[in-house]
């Protein structure tokens, strides 16, 4: 024993105190203190701050979560109305377009009505004309013929021949 207790003198003396049995009831004294004070620290101000703010935090993540996945409900319908909403758009572009191609149809048409309207009215005009200018050229043939016949009769002949009677004779040919 004399043993073991020269081993601790030589162990506190070669600075290793813990060693040291003699001082064991300070050291167990203050352990317990200090862990005391350490556990009243621990459960009476850092464990509720440390619980309170893991809460707000699982709270606003859960928050958090819930605004997401409302915001996405929220998107989703808008993409919807975003898309019902083209094709409307697409609808009422087709429909103006098809509108606008049949008023444009019936302006061409109207115009074409129109057109041929004055082509036949021209027709008209012009078949007119050229009847008067036939029936002038006819009124005249006679004369040119009479007048004709007389100079063939009067060249081949050498007689005079009056009017009435070449006239006459061309109305029978």
């Amino acid at each position: 024993m004399a043993e073991e207790y020269g081993n601790e003198a030589a162990a506190a003396s070669s600075g290793m105190p813990q060693f040291d049995l003699s001082t064991w009831g300070s050291q167990i004294f203050w352990l317990v203190v200090t862990f005391g004070i350490l556990y009243l620290a621990l459960s009476r101000f850092i464990l509720p701050n440390l619980r309170t703010s893991l809460a707000t935090r699982s709270d606003r993540i859960a928050d958090d979560l819930d605004s997401a996945s409302r915001m996405q409900r929220e998107a989703e319908e808008a993409e919807k109305a975003f898309q019902a909403s083209l094709r409307d758009a697409r609808a009422k572009a087709a429909n103006l377009a098809e509108s606008t191609r049949q008023s444009v149809d019936a302006e061409i048409n109207a115009e074409l009505d129109e057109a041929d309207a004055a082509a036949d009215a021209q027709a008209r005009a012009a078949e007119e004309r050229i009847r008067d200018i036939k029936s002038a050229a006819l009124a005249n043939i006679d004369a040119v013929a009479i007048d004709v016949t007389k100079a063939v009769i009067k060249d081949v002949t050498g007689k005079s021949v009056t009017d009435a009677v070449v006239k006459t004779a061309v109305q029978k040919a």
